[in-house]
């Protein structure tokens, strides 16, 4: 068995029945980012020896009859935003260089609770802020399946990382795409939840003590090859902490196993105004033929009456006044708290469309961004899309639409475009839906043929 390439469930599995060791398993992930890490650069800081003390430490507790948790001795890699004890964490921003947390945040706890082994972090765009993975300190992350393309961002080390088989989960952050648009582009699953399902107490590099601004919009979700890691990711990290009081004590189920028929699927190609890439919008329309053969109930998406262009330019209206906040002096003419208000009456109204929406079928399918991985660029260069040079900044017009609604949503992989690159579609769902969306996904997945290997990999 290729252990680098195995699943979360299968390394903690035969960790658990000591077929293997954690330090067998650390091994192979460290061997795959020796081989491939120098071209890809996804995993951008290392901390070799402590992970292998900390799977050594874990083959003890096993030795020892302990009781373990599901990650127990499973490593991992964590998008270079979470704060971590003991390991730098810099957002790819040079004055946080140095910075190194005294205390992690909820989410690498939990996941450390649960007997995980944190061994580095992986690359983001400079303070999280583009959809390249490209930063001063550590330069740019290039795609396995074209290392002249992008992997995307803000998250695509961790996309790039766990599909070239260097680590087999990552935790990224998604305010504008930036989970499913660089699991799209790496062909690999991610998830956005809910907002306020995933806490985002130590979610962003903090040296300075400055109060939280970001708390709409951004969440926290896990990157893998398959389903049911996400899903065992997903149900570590999500819910009520203690530390971010934004949290919604709604309970977090598991995935279930659904049929095909008992489905209801809306399908959208494309939405109004945004651009898409042919092959995106063919990949749709031929999985939704798929379904409706497979005996799903499925229809074309009768879309909110919404202006989704102006969606757009609300939600970043909210995302500038927070990052306003945050600024260590106000601006000489700092926004009236009634705008702050007036947004979050706009935003209401999107959000309510949606759960309308979402009220007579179970999940919408559309693209999860409008190309697939282009060829690294200046940020805000125009992207060729079908011969037409497109806008860079509606790269993540499809994503970032459910970051100003909140809902949650899905980058499932569905093979490849005429170039080889993969192809991403987005699964979304009403509010708190996460597990049944899960487990459309995993329904689906017989025809969405899921996480294929890159060549050379």
């Amino acid at each position: 068995m290729d252990l680098a390439f195995s699943s979360v469930t299968e390394l903690a599995a035969m960790i658990a029945e000591r077929k293997i060791s954690a330090v067998e398993a650390l091994d192979a992930h460290l061997a795959q980012v020796d081989r491939h890490n120098e071209a890809v650069n996804a995993v951008v800081i290392l901390d070799r020896d402590g992970a292998r003390e900390r799977a050594r430490q874990a083959d003890a507790a096993l030795a020892r009859g302990d009781t373990v948790g599901p990650l127990h001795g499973v490593p991992f890699t964590l998008k270079d935003a979470h704060q971590t004890a003991a390991m730098r964490t810099t957002a790819g921003f040079p004055p946080f260089a140095d910075y190194v947390p005294g205390s992690d945040g909820p989410v690498v706890g939990r996941l450390k609770a649960a007997g995980g082994v944190l061994v580095g972090k992986t690359n983001v765009a400079a303070m999280l802020g583009d959809w390249q993975s490209d930063n001063l300190l550590f330069g740019r992350t290039s795609n396995p399946w074209a290392l002249d393309r992008t992997a995307g961002g803000s998250s695509g080390g961790a996309a790039a990382a766990v599909a070239a088989g260097m680590t087999p989960f990552d935790v990224g952050t998604d305010m504008q795409d930036s989970i499913r648009l660089p699991a799209a582009f790496c062909g690999v699953y991610g998830l956005k939840p809910t907002e306020h399902r995933v806490s985002l107490a130590g979610a962003f590099p903090d040296p300075s003590g400055t109060p939280r601004s970001v708390r709409l919009m951004s969440c926290v979700g896990p990157i893998a090859r398959n389903l049911e890691d996400l899903a065992l990711i997903y149900k570590i990290i999500a819910g009520p902490d203690g530390a971010d009081t934004d949290l919604a004590p709604v309970p977090v189920d598991s995935m279930p196993k659904l049929e095909l028929k008992s489905l209801r699927i809306a399908f959208a190609s494309t939405f109004p105004g945004f651009p898409v890439a042919a092959e995106i919008g063919a990949a749709v329309e031929r999985l939704a033929a798929g379904l409706a053969s497979a005996s799903a109930c499925v229809e074309e998406a009768g879309l909110p009456k919404l202006d989704l262009h102006d969606d757009l330019a609300e939600g970043g209206k909210l995302i500038g006044m927070m990052l306003e906040a945050a600024q260590p002096e106000p601006p000489a003419e700092p926004t009236p708290v009634s705008s702050w208000f007036a947004a979050l009456a706009r935003r209401d109204r999107s959000i309510l469309a949606w759960e309308r929406f979402f009220e007579s079928c179970d999940a919408l399918l559309c693209p999860a961004a409008m190309t697939t991985a282009f060829a690294h660029c200046k940020p805000g260069s125009p992207l060729e899309v079908d011969s037409k040079d497109e806008s860079y900044w509606m790269l993540p017009a499809y994503g970032a639409i459910f970051n100003y609604s909140g809902h949650p949503a899905l980058a499932v992989p569905c093979g490849q475009d005429g170039n080889g690159l993969p192809i991403g579609l987005q699964l979304v769902g009403k509010r708190w839906s996460e597990a049944r969306l899960l487990g459309i996904a995993a329904a689906i997945a017989a025809l969405t043929g899921g996480f294929r290997r890159p060549p050379g990999y």
